[in-house]
């Protein structure tokens, strides 16, 4: 009676806890968690994000820059040589306190390298003698000049050309990322997929052992099958019960990676649904390395890389040699023991200087500058040919190997069918009589299995392939467009 009290009692809080829901995904929603909250996928966003802002940050330099200065105060006490109107000098106790305001507005020129600006300020002096006090202003109502570097290199001429490649690189780096964890999520999901298989085929040939090996047990009490047909089956039965626990282990292994990557929680039960294809589409070779070239980010790091040898070798040409540097400047202003009187009849000033410099003996230094940066700009030439060969040869063996698939999934899904039903018709055979060769019923199933597994390993191929050709062209040939980028919500 206890016994009865006991197992009622399981059995109600059994029934009490929560039921265990299931899952589901297709390999579309693991591709789209994955490109959402996988770690590959924060961290494309956060590299992302830091080009995004070097972006602005180089955007933001050829933009007027307004600043605000001022000295509040500053002040000095000292004994100081004091020059007398008769010429004499004499050591006097001094103490002065300065403050001053300024405004200023500059732009650089990114075209000549130079940059002019604008300022305005006020200064004001108060001198504190032993018997004395005075004060006066100091105003620079307007200040207009330039600065501008002559026969220089101008890195900003070339940041002009090379800093928007980069930023464009970014966004195309980060839409390779995206297709790179496609095939990652595609590699999580069709291992977990296949862990799932296995295991299904681990218990039904489990449970068709059993059978097959209790049928077995009669019949070799009967007389009908040898010893050794019958021990076949029993060791079939034990490593079929073996490979049970080892399929379940597996598939347990899997399931975490698969839910570590995808950074899915809780405790649900997960099946996925086997990707179903209901057409094929044929890709043109010089189409994908077409718009590869449009696309990518390896056709824009090309230009980037010839662009930055360039730079190299004109800053190796201009620097060291003849410079000249000029700075001239307009202003109004004047000087006044009044504030009100500082800014009345303002004075002109102005300025102009220039300055020169030519390195009459270097040894050769500018020279060999100069033969370096020209080695390293036809080095970084040839490496850019090369590498365009080779990008436009990955292009192709990725072409090809996509157009096989379409064979190759036939051929894995006929050997699928054929395979399972050979087995079936040897197995029924076996079970009435007809077939009594246990080696027979044991490569059939072999086979089943083999077929099986390997029908989802030419699927997990394909789609490997798909993503990887869109990955190499940024173009989806499905729907026969070029794949784009929303930045607006990478910013958010």
């Amino acid at each position: 009676m206890k016994r009865i009290i006991f197992l009622i009692l399981i059995i109600l809080n059994t029934s009490l806890l929560p039921a265990q829901s299931v899952k589901r995904y297709t390999l579309v929603e693991v591709i789209h968690i994955a490109q959402k909250q996988s770690p590959d996928a924060l961290m494309a966003k956060h590299r992302f994000r830091k080009s995004y802002w070097q972006y602005r940050t180089f955007k933001a330099t050829y933009l007027p820059a307004l600043n605000l200065t001022a000295t509040l105060p500053d002040i000095n006490r000292s004994i100081n040589a004091i020059s007398a109107p008769d010429g004499t000098i004499s050591y006097a106790s001094q103490s002065v306190t300065n403050y001053s305001l300024g405004l200023s507005l500059n732009q650089k020129i990114g075209l000549t390298g130079g940059e002019i600006f604008v300022n305005t300020g006020l200064q004001r002096m108060d001198n504190f003698f032993t018997d004395t006090t005075t004060r006066q202003y100091l105003s620079n109502m307007i200040n207009i000049g330039i600065i501008q570097p002559v026969f220089s290199y101008n890195p900003y001429k070339w940041s002009k050309k090379i800093e928007p490649l980069k930023y464009e690189e970014a966004k195309r780096v980060y839409m390779e990322s995206e297709e790179d964890i496609a095939i990652k999520a595609t590699n999580y999901f069709f291992s977990l997929l296949t862990a799932q298989i296995e295991w299904e085929i681990a218990k039904k040939n489990y449970h068709n052992y059993d059978t097959l090996y209790r049928i077995a047990k009669g019949r070799y009490n009967l007389g009908k099958i040898a010893e050794n047909d019958l021990l076949q089956l029993q060791l079939n039965f034990l490593k079929a019960d073996a490979s049970v626990e080892q399929a379940q282990l597996n598939y347990n292994d899997k399931l975490f990676r698969f839910k570590s990557y995808l950074r899915l929680a809780g405790s649900d039960r997960i099946t996925l649904i086997s990707p179903l294809l209901t057409s094929f589409f044929n890709v043109s070779v010089s189409k994908a390395v077409e718009e590869a070239k449009l696309n990518t980010s390896t056709a824009l790091s090309f230009q980037q890389r010839l662009l930055e040898a360039a730079s190299q070798l004109n800053m190796a040409k201009m620097n060291g040699r003849f410079d000249m540097n000029l700075y001239a400047s307009f202003g109004l202003s004047q000087t006044s023991h009044t504030l009100q009187e500082a800014y009345n009849n303002p004075l002109n000033q102005e300025r102009v200087s220039m300055g020169i410099t030519l390195p009459l003996l270097d040894w050769g230094k500018a020279k060999g500058g100069i033969k370096i940066a020209e080695s390293n700009q036809d080095l970084v030439k040839t490496a850019v040919q090369q590498d365009r060969i080779d990008f436009q040869q990955n292009i192709y063996l990725s072409v090809m190997q996509f157009a096989m698939q379409k064979k190759q999934l036939a051929i894995a899904a006929k050997s699928d069918t054929v395979a399972q039903e050979r087995y079936v018709v040897t197995h029924e055979r076996y079970l009435i009589g007809k077939v009594n060769d246990v080696l027979e019923l044991n490569n059939a199933q072999i086979d089943n299995d083999n077929a099986r597994l390997n029908y989802f390993k030419t699927l997990r191929d394909y789609w490997i392939n798909y993503y990887d050709l869109r990955k190499l062209t940024l173009y989806d040939f499905q729907k026969n467009e070029p794949i784009i980028l929303n930045t607006k919500l990478l910013l958010q």
